[in-house]
């Protein structure tokens, strides 16, 4: 599975009855549209990432597991904080992200957070960013990662909360803007229909407490008009667009008109917020 918008997304599930060279032609276009993702995602998030995990005293010799990491830019950073004496365990249900083999400090392996135990080891840090709405079971995962920290080790989660703010462009003064919002819509309405909890950020703060993590504290990060939003607008609903036409939220003309927008630049698109919160093991 591959990760998109915060929601996880199997690429066999789109797979009908198509030729062997039609598959690797969707494959491949899907490999694609993952790699634009990620890439968006490291622009728009990274920075709230690493000052977030900076502020949490990251150091030498620290021992870091990376949930559900889907690339490779958080878990490239963490390496070199942690140096040669650390650790930095990276999982993910698909490492397909996985372009050349991972040397020390960095481990790459396939795990699944919601249905397997947590790697043993003891943690100071364990991060998952984008991965907990969408697993199917939540409270399983969230509770794997507490098991995995030592005493006085650190969690941070990092959520998006697409009913904190439903619309693609909030200023929303004319029909570009209009039809992006309309697609917003859609998009939340389908992945609400798949099970994801479009408003799991929220809630966060609360169940790290409810968990038992001191000195809980969150805040969100709300990236509003830049190239990395237009591009990870860009790549979801080309991804999207086949469910989003079958279910009757979308017309492909009405993507392939907003895509267009997007390209112009002209439109002040915003991701999804995204809820950092964070705290620590007793």
């Amino acid at each position: 599975m591959t990760q998109i918008d915060g929601h996880l997304l199997d690429p066999r599930q789109y797979a009908g009855p198509r030729q062997l060279s039609d598959h690797r032609q969707l494959s491949d276009s899907r490999q694609s549209l993952a790699r634009s993702r990620s890439d968006a995602f490291a622009a728009l998030f990274d920075p709230t990432t690493f000052g977030h995990v900076e502020r949490l005293g990251i150091g030498p010799g620290w021992r870091c597991w990376e949930v559900g990491a889907g690339g490779t830019s958080v878990i490239s950073w963490l390496a070199k904080r942690v140096g040669p004496t650390g650790r930095v365990l990276a999982t993910d249900i698909d490492i397909s992200w996985q372009t050349r083999a991972a040397r020390s400090p960095l481990e790459v392996r396939i795990h699944d957070v919601a249905t397997e135990p947590p790697p043993g080891g003891g943690f100071d840090l364990v991060h998952a960013r984008l991965v907990l709405a969408d697993v199917s079971d939540r409270e399983q995962a969230l509770a794997s990662m507490l098991r995995a920290l030592r005493p006085g080790g650190r969690l941070l989660i990092e959520e998006p909360d697409l009913a904190l703010l439903s619309l693609a462009c909030p200023d929303e003064h004319g029909p570009a803007q209009e039809l992006a919002n309309r697609l917003r819509h859609a998009v939340r309405s389908l992945l609400a229909e798949r099970g994801a909890d479009v408003a799991y950020g929220r809630s966060v703060p609360r169940l790290l407490r409810e968990a038992g993590l001191r000195r809980v504290e969150s805040d969100v990060y709300f990236p509003l008009t830049s190239p990395a939003c237009a591009d990870l607008e860009t790549a979801t609903l080309k991804e999207l667009r086949p469910d989003l036409v079958a279910a009757g939220l979308a017309t492909s003309e009405d993507i392939d008109h907003h895509v267009a927008n997007a390209a112009t630049g002209a439109l002040d698109l915003a991701a999804p917020p995204l809820i950092s919160t964070w705290g620590r093991k007793a």
